[in-house]
C-alpha cells in the first residue's frame, strides 16, 4: 500500500459529506505521506493503521468546514486569551496542563473531544456519553504493549484533558508525527518548508465549534510543540500568551527517546533504539533552536517561563506566579482545587518510569554540551544532581 493524499482527501470529502475548500493543507498532507512512505517501512498493520487516523482526521477537518458553511456565525465568536502551554517535549506540560484542569474558569480539550470532536457537543449533548464511551475503547485498543509502564510515561485520564495534536493532525502540522512514526523528512520539512498558518487556522476553527452554545472560557491548550510555532499562533491569536516549562534537557531527551521507542514499536515490526536515539537528540535541538530564536525576538514577554522542578515541588506557589504574570487572580477555591490534586497525585502514584541516554546510544557530554545555552539561558539544574 502506498499512501496518497489525494484519495485521503477524496475519501475524507465523501465521509464529511463536504467539499475541502484548504487546498494549503494538501501539500502538508503530501509532505507527511511521502515521508511515511519513504522513510521506514511501517509494518502492515501500521500501514494500515496510519492510513485510517489520516482519513479520520481530514474527515474532521472537512466536517469542520460543513459545520461552519452551514453556520458561519461559528467562525464569529471569538477565541479570547487563550493560554498555550508549552515546553520542551516530557518538561512537565501534562503535569501543568492537569493543574489548569483544576481551574473552573478555563476550559480545556477533554479527551473525548480529541477523538470524536464534531457535532459540536452543544449541539448534541446526549452523543457526549456515547463518544466518551467510544473514546475509552479507542485508547484501550490503541494503548502501546507496555500498560504498566505506559501509565507512568504518560498522565492520562478517561474523560480528563488532552492535548491538541489530534486538531493540529487535521491540518497535517503535527511534529509529534515524528514520535509515533520514524518520519524525519517530515519532521525537517515542517520546520523549514511547510506554512503553519492554515492549519493553525483549522485549529482555531475546531475550538469554535467546540465552544460553540458554550459558557465562554478562556482556553488553556497544551502541546509541547506549540513551542515551534508561537509567531504563527499570534497572527492568529493576537490576544495569546504562552507559559513554558522548563526541565533538565538531558532528561527531557532520554524520556522523549523512551516515549518515542513506546508508541513506535506499535507501528513497525523492528524498532533501532539507536536510531530513535539520533532522531530524537535532533528533534529537541531543534525545538530548543526555535525557543532560544523567539526569545530574542520582539514578543518574547508574552511567554511565562516556569521552572518544572518549583512547579512541582509547589504548585500553588508556582501557579499564582503564573496567574498574575497572565493577569488573573488566585481564588481560594481555584488554588484548594490545584493543591488538592498534587497531594491526591504524588509522585511515583501511577508507577516508575526508567530511562538512561546509553539505552539510546547516546553521550551524555555531548548532550551536555548542545544544550548548554539553554540550561544557562533559564538557569536549569541537572535533574540528576537533584535527586542524588
Amino acid at each position: 500500500m502506498t499512501l496518497c493524499a489525494v484519495s485521503i482527501i477524496a475519501e475524507a470529502e465523501n465521509r464529511a459529506g463536504f467539499s475541502d475548500t484548504e487546498p494549503a493543507i494538501h501539500a502538508n498532507l503530501n509532505a507527511l505521506c511521502d515521508a511515511l512512505n519513504h522513510d521506514a517501512c511501517l509494518s502492515e498493520a501500521g500501514e494500515a493503521a496510519a492510513l485510517r487516523a489520516l482519513i479520520i482526521r481530514q474527515a474532521d477537518r472537512i466536517g469542520g468546514l460543513k459545520w461552519i458553511s452551514d453556520h458561519p456565525e461559528i467562525a464569529e465568536k471569538p477565541i479570547e486569551k487563550p493560554v498555550f502551554l508549552c515546553g520542551l517535549p516530557r518538561s512537565g506540560t501534562t503535569y501543568f496542563q492537569y493543574l489548569f484542569d483544576r481551574d473552573r474558569r478555563f476550559q480545556l480539550v477533554r479527551t473525548w473531544q480529541s477523538l470524536v470532536p464534531l457535532p459540536p457537543p452543544a449541539v448534541d449533548p446526549q452523543s457526549v456519553e456515547e463518544r466518551k464511551a467510544f473514546a475509552r475503547e479507542v485508547r484501550a485498543r490503541t494503548r502501546p504493549a507496555e500498560p504498566e509502564n505506559f501509565a507512568a510515561l504518560h498522565l492520562y485520564d478517561d474523560d480528563g484533558s488532552d492535548e491538541c495534536h489530534a486538531f493540529l493532525e487535521q491540518g497535517a502540522t503535527a511534529a509529534g508525527f515524528h514520535n509515533v512514526f520514524d518520519v524525519p523528512s517530515y519532521f525537517d520539512w515542517l520546520l523549514e518548508g511547510c506554512d503553519p498558518l492554515p492549519a493553525y487556522r483549522a485549529h482555531k476553527r475546531q475550538l469554535q465549534l467546540l465552544q460553540w452554545r458554550q459558557e465562554a472560557k478562556p482556553w488553556a491548550l497544551k502541546y509541547p510543540n506549540h513551542l515551534l510555532f508561537m509567531d504563527t499562533i499570534l497572527k492568529v491569536h493576537p490576544t495569546a500568551r504562552f507559559a513554558m516549562t522548563h526541565r533538565d534537557p538531558v532528561q527531557v531527551l532520554a524520556s522523549i527517546a523512551k516515549m518515542t521507542l513506546t508508541l513506535r514499536r506499535t507501528r513497525y515490526d523492528a524498532v533501532d533504539a539507536n536510531r530513535v536515539g539520533m532522531q530524537m537528540l535532533h528533534f529537541i535541538e531543534r525545538h530548543i533552536e526555535r525557543i532560544m530564536t523567539f526569545d530574542t525576538g520582539p514578543q518574547a514577554d508574552r511567554v511565562t517561563h516556569v521552572d518544572y522542578y518549583a512547579l512541582v515541588a509547589d504548585p500553588g506557589r508556582v501557579m499564582r506566579e503564573v496567574h498574575e504574570v497572565i493577569g488573573i487572580d488566585s481564588p481560594d477555591d481555584v488554588m484548594a482545587e490545584i493543591t488538592g490534586w498534587q497531594r491526591e497525585n504524588p509522585k511515583g502514584k501511577r508507577g516508575t518510569n526508567a530511562y538512561t541516554l546509553a539505552q539510546f546510544g547516546l553521550s551524555e557530554g555531548e548532550a551536555e554540551e548542545r544544550f548548554a545555552a539553554y540550561r544557562q539561558r533559564f538557569a536549569i539544574p541537572r535533574e540528576q544532581e537533584m535527586i542524588a
